[in-house]
């Protein structure tokens, strides 16, 4: 029996957790979540005393390997986190030492979206696959790459920001670029995008069901987008014909350079797929390269809302398979 324990840092909130391996599979038995702190070194102490408690109350559970999940960037080969947006005074923080120390165990760092595609890769709708590309298509738009049945991180833990991309010279605004394939696509992107959409139609006496006055502009999110989408309301399908575009567009540029057999898409992806996934494929279809689009899959993220557990454990499993 192999049991492991999971750390996930994030912005707001964090949490521990412990996994026990059972057969091809993994199974959260124990979790604990908090606030993460106004500093690092108290956001460090309590994950420290988070996890003792949870080994303490699970006293056959020693964990052989330690998974961190955080937001990049990062230096995953050093332990440090590298003040990520949503954590701005962690700057070369070490997590990992506090953590072998205190537990004597393996311990290794990834950011969110590497973290996430392993735990597809390994538990979700990535299994079996050796070239697989996970997106995370949420707040941001991110990727993690599984290329040759490995992680592939790049030179500087920097592999994987397709979010950068530009995929039109205007458009809404990711990674603070316009027009960025995380401008489109992503929960922000959207909201941008609806703003822009809502007053162009306000000003034409045509309001919007998500936005029926100029008061609702600053409100508008991408959850109200898709919710008017699924009733009907024509513009919000229209955005979501847009979003689809370009995310097919950004989808065959991963097909035509890294050829994998599978793309997973989480997140906004399975909540709209009815809506984006039609015009998404027939964009696919017209822009990448046919025999590399042939053996390529483009399916959901299969691990639902469980994947930030998995996502840090996996990271753990990872230590112990190289």
């Amino acid at each position: 029996m192999t049991t492991l324990a999971g750390v996930d840092i994030g912005g707001t909130k964090s949490a521990v957790c412990l996994g026990r391996l059972e057969g091809d599979g993994v199974r959260v038995i124990a979790k604990r979540r908090f606030a993460t702190r106004p500093t690092p070194a108290a956001t460090m102490a309590e994950i420290v005393a988070a996890l003792a408690a949870l080994i303490t109350e699970h006293p056959a559970e020693r964990p052989a390997a330690i998974g961190v999940s955080c937001g990049g960037p990062l230096d995953s080969r050093a332990g440090l986190i590298l003040s990520p947006p949503n954590l701005p005074n962690w700057d070369r923080t070490d997590v990992v030492t506090p953590l072998r120390e205190r537990f004597a165990a393996a311990v290794a760092l990834q950011n969110d979206a590497n973290a996430c595609a392993l735990a597809e890769w390994r538990w979700g709708a990535g299994r079996g696959c050796r070239n697989m590309v996970f997106l995370t298509f949420g707040t941001g738009m991110g990727a993690g790459l599984i290329l040759d049945g490995r992680l592939y991180s790049g030179t500087n833990d920097m592999a994987g920001e397709v979010g950068h991309v530009r995929l039109e010279h205007d458009g809404p605004v990711g990674y603070g670029k316009a027009g960025s394939f995380e401008g489109f696509c992503s929960g922000g992107g959207i909201a941008q995008l609806g703003c822009r959409l809502a007053a162009e139609r306000l000003a034409a006496g045509q309001p919007p069901a998500f936005c029926p006055t100029a008061a609702d502009l600053p409100g508008v999110t991408a959850e109200a987008v898709g919710l008017a989408a699924q009733a009907g309301d024509p513009l919000a399908r229209e955005l979501f014909e847009i979003v689809g575009r370009q995310l097919g567009r950004g989808l065959a540029l991963l097909v035509d350079i890294l050829n994998p057999e599978r793309i997973v898409i989480g997140s906004i992806y399975g909540r709209q797929r009815s809506l984006l996934e039609p015009v998404t494929l027939r964009t696919l279809q017209e822009e990448a390269l046919p025999i590399a689009l042939a053996v390529c899959q483009i399916v959901p993220a299969g691990l639902g809302e469980s994947v930030g557990d998995l996502a840090s454990l996996s990271v753990a499993m990872e230590v112990l398979s190289n």
